[in-house]
């Protein structure tokens, strides 16, 4: 069912906010806010898919990496991450859904390109996931790169741009290789389980959640190597600054308190923390909510209620998760990867 979105709709005065030093502001909310307050809960667009967003046990509770950033955006809000409702897109519905106001925020899009951050009337708030295409292959043939394939059969859907990178890798190594092209993503990854190919190829998060439905996955690797840059991240409506700001530094909040070493397990003791950049992050010093019509402890929310984006990565996605999906590229920047937010102060 769709939920419509009052986006005009502007509360009666202001909504109030509480300051780290206790002291009490006020500040405008903005549409979309002004929106999600008088409704009482955020919604929130999701595209089905293994690990990202999938409904599960007998009431169909969404879960997953891109469900719990949703969930952080009601935190901060609301102190109560589980104001959400969700509505299942398709990914052809997900950019129409936002823009028709039936949505507040999509969790994640296409991959973020000028094309559609500039002509779809949306902005990207920023990079939840780095991704690009990559190869899924088979272990017991020890392929350790994407620079080991030669003479080899790829399964791939057909008239993506997949097909073409795939091209343009083989051709400019001067390697042949054999494309088996399939009508959909689903019927190339039961080719490649069929071994009607020797490696799978599309976005790397694809293939890890198709990993996960082959007949023995324990035996199939996602090759570290990417062909493209595919930088995925929640997506909100163009003209709502306060609104952008908000989704934007829910996520900037959630990097750094990995990197400050934040957690929902540990977040009340770092309350008591006299590390200067734990009290700004955490809002216990200074005014977190200035500018965003949120309370002044809308970090502590997020962490306590979601946790930060190391808990979330690894429930959903990480070792401890059925996509057994390795950091790499989505490490901190000071671990190795790209991971790198503004300091929250």
């Amino acid at each position: 069912m769709f939920f419509a979105v009052a986006t005009a709709i502007v509360l009666a005065g202001f909504l109030p906010i509480l300051s780290g030093q206790g002291a009490w502001a006020q500040t405008e909310a903005g549409p979309t806010l002004a929106g999600v307050v008088k409704r009482g809960y955020l919604a929130c667009g999701v595209v089905e898919s293994p690990g990202f967003a999938q409904p599960s046990g007998e009431n169909g509770e969404w879960r997953g990496f891109d469900v719990d950033f949703c969930r952080a955006v009601a935190a901060a809000i609301f102190d109560d991450p589980t104001k959400v409702r969700f509505l299942g897109l398709s990914a052809k519905e997900r950019v129409p859904s936002l823009q028709a106001g039936w949505v507040d925020l999509l969790a994640s899009a296409a991959p973020w390109t000028q094309t559609r951050d500039g002509g779809q009337r949306v902005i990207y708030a920023g990079v939840s996931l780095h991704d690009g295409q990559s190869f899924l292959v088979r272990r017991q043939r020890s392929f350790a790169s994407a620079q080991d394939l030669a003479e080899v059969a790829v399964c791939v859907q057909q008239g993506t741009s997949y097909e073409l990178e795939l091209a343009d890798f083989f051709h400019k190594r001067k390697t042949s290789y054999q494309p088996k092209l399939f009508a959909t993503f689903e019927e190339a990854a039961a080719g490649y389980d069929k071994s009607e190919c020797d490696a799978l190829t599309a976005d790397a998060a694809t293939l890890y959640g198709a990993r996960t439905k082959l007949a023995a996955p324990v035996e199939h690797d996602v090759l570290p190597d990417l062909l493209t840059k595919a930088p995925r991240g929640p997506v909100v409506r163009q003209g709502d600054d306060q609104w952008l700001s908000i989704v934007r530094w829910t996520l900037f909040l959630m990097i750094d308190a990995e990197e400050q070493r934040i957690s929902n397990a540990n977040v009340d003791a770092a309350l008591k923390s006299e590390e200067p950049r734990i009290r700004h992050l955490l809002g216990v010093e200074g005014d977190r909510g200035v500018g965003l019509a949120l309370p002044g402890d809308w970090p502590y929310r997020i962490i306590k209620h979601v946790g930060n984006y190391a808990d979330v990565f690894e429930r959903n996605l990480g070792q401890s998760s059925p996509l057994n999906m390795e950091r790499r590229l989505n490490a901190l920047w000071n671990k190795g990867g790209l991971l790198y937010a503004p300091a929250v102060r």
